[in-house]
């Protein structure tokens, strides 16, 4: 996905996409920014991790949750 999306498929059958963006600014999300790091992203716990532990909740993701854009045929 562009940016900072994920594409996210949850246990409970949810699926969407969640926009890390509006975190950036805060913190420890600010290394985020770069998309080097911001590729390393891992599952851990049934949410998303990064290596210097920076993470969201599975319940966080749930809430946050987007349904994905419609491909529009042209």
């Amino acid at each position: 996905m562009e940016g900072y999306k994920l594409k996210v498929a949850l246990s409970n059958g949810k699926k969407g996409v969640f926009d890390v963006s509006p975190y950036l600014d805060k913190g420890v999300f600010q290394e985020l920014k770069d998309q080097g790091y911001f590729r390393q992203i891992k599952v851990a716990f049934g949410g998303v991790m990064w290596p210097h532990e920076q993470d969201f909740s599975p319940e966080t993701i749930e809430v946050e949750l987007r349904e994905p854009p419609i491909d529009k045929a042209v």
